[in-house]
């Protein structure tokens, strides 16, 4: 049976590329929307420089926010914490998920770095009565705390949280928490047009047959099949 798909060959699809005019201005705000975001300061100092593209807030904010995302990421949560609050302690006051994200990762770095006893006193202590008030907690703190039982960490079953990717985890929450607090978005736009893109295409591909990307980080296209 013939597809009743519709064909478009890559000539007209590349000449209808060609006839979409992307203003230079709304491509260089997203550009500078990502850099402020993901907070690549002198990056942004730059491109604001080299193209005239105001960022939608002020500079030295970014500073003390990745100063916050540095020191999650580093390890260094007591300091993160006070840069918080420093910053506007209302994030942490109304927040209480995050603030326990952060004590949780507290007491990841007290295990990684073989601090058992001042470990479990601050399991105890800190987030032992934020669970009892949260299920969710609770079930969060119990697999943080089961790191104690393992002396190989490396192949236990929650030895992820040990992976530099939890830190990230907690950080990329942070940033994203001061960025609400200050009246902003939390994600940049450039990865969510990126995400629409890709649901566009697979809508599309129901139907017709088109020169579609294959690889996003090249924007290869394939010929469609005849």
């Amino acid at each position: 049976m013939a597809s009743s798909k519709k064909v478009i060959t890559r000539e007209e699809w590349e000449k209808r590329l060609s006839s979409v005019k992307p203003k230079k201005e709304d491509m260089n705000k997203l550009v500078m929307n990502f850099l402020v975001t993901e907070g690549f300061v002198e990056v942004a100092e730059i491109f604001q420089i080299e193209t005239g593209t105001e960022p939608d807030m002020d500079l030295a904010t970014i500073t003390d926010r990745m100063a916050v995302k540095k020191a999650v990421q580093s390890g260094n949560v007591e300091d993160a914490i006070e840069k918080v609050n420093d910053l506007n302690p209302e994030i942490l006051d109304t927040n209480p998920l995050l603030f326990f994200h952060l004590q949780q990762q507290r007491l990841i770095e007290l295990i990684r770095n073989g601090k058992i006893k001042e470990a479990l006193e601050f399991a105890q202590e800190e987030l032992a009565p934020r669970g009892e008030e949260n299920h969710c907690f609770l079930e969060e703190l119990e697999r943080t705390v089961a790191l104690l039982a393992f002396e190989d960490v490396s192949n236990c079953p929650v030895g992820d949280l040990l992976d530099i990717s939890q830190r990230l985890k907690t950080a990329t929450e942070v940033n994203a928490a001061i960025l609400t607090s200050q009246s902003h978005e939390k994600d940049p736009k450039l990865p969510k047009l990126m995400k629409m893109l890709v649901w566009a295409q697979n809508h599309l591909d129901e139907m017709a047959s088109y020169p579609r990307i294959t690889d996003w980080s090249t924007t290869t296209l394939e010929d469609p099949s005849l």
